[in-house]
C-alpha cells in the first residue's frame, strides 16, 4: 500500500484550535449569522440544523451539515437532529448537483482529533462533491489545493438552488 505524506493537514488543524480557542466556537457563531449575508458563509439553517460551506474546502462546493447545538458526541443526537442531519445532507446533495454537477460525493464525519477532526468539539457532517481526475500532484507535492471557483460566487449559487428546494 502506497502512503501519501501530507504534513499541512496536522498544522491546518492545530491552526484553526489556535484560530479559535479564545474566541469560542466558530460554528457557534456561524448560526448567528444570516444566510443571505455574503459577508459569511452560512448557506441554510433548518430548525435544529445549519448548513455552511467550509472555509478550507477539500474541493469547490465542500459543504458542513451542523447541528444548532454545541456536541461533540455522535451519540448524544436526538432522533429529530439526525433526521434533520440527513434531510440537510440530501438537500446538499441535490443543491450542489445542480450548480455543480459533480460526479459523487463523499459524505462524513470526522469524529475526534486522530480522525483528522480539525473541530472535535461541535461534531459536522461534510459534503464534498467529486468528479473524476479531481486529484492530482498539487495537495502531494505542492502543498497547494486548487479550488477553481471564488468561495462568494458559489454561495450566491447555492442560495439559489437552495431557494428553488424550499
Amino acid at each position: 500500500m502506497e502512503k501519501l505524506w501530507s504534513p499541512w493537514r496536522s498544522q491546518y488543524i492545530d491552526s484553526i484550535k489556535e484560530k479559535h480557542s479564545n474566541k469560542g466556537c466558530f460554528l457557534c457563531e456561524a448560526l448567528k449569522q444570516n444566510a443571505d449575508d455574503l459577508n459569511n458563509f452560512l448557506i441554510y439553517k433548518g430548525s435544529l440544523t445549519f448548513t455552511i460551506m467550509n472555509l478550507y474546502p477539500y474541493n469547490n462546493g465542500h459543504l458542513m451539515v451542523v447541528p444548532n447545538r454545541h456536541l461533540s458526541d455522535l451519540s448524544h443526537l436526538t432522533i429529530e437532529e439526525n433526521n434533520e442531519i440527513m434531510l440537510n445532507l440530501q438537500k446538499a446533495q441535490k443543491a450542489l448537483s445542480e450548480v455543480m454537477s459533480p460526479e459523487g460525493f463523499n459524505i462524513g464525519a470526522n469524529i475526534g482529533k486522530v480522525s483528522g477532526a480539525g473541530i472535535e468539539d461541535h461534531i459536522h457532517f461534510h459534503i464534498v462533491p467529486r468528479w473524476n481526475g479531481d486529484t492530482n500532484f498539487m495537495p502531494v507535492l505542492g502543498e497547494v489545493k486548487i479550488i477553481s471557483q471564488d468561495l462568494i460566487m458559489t454561495k450566491k449559487k447555492l442560495l439559489a438552488a437552495y431557494a428553488k428546494l424550499k
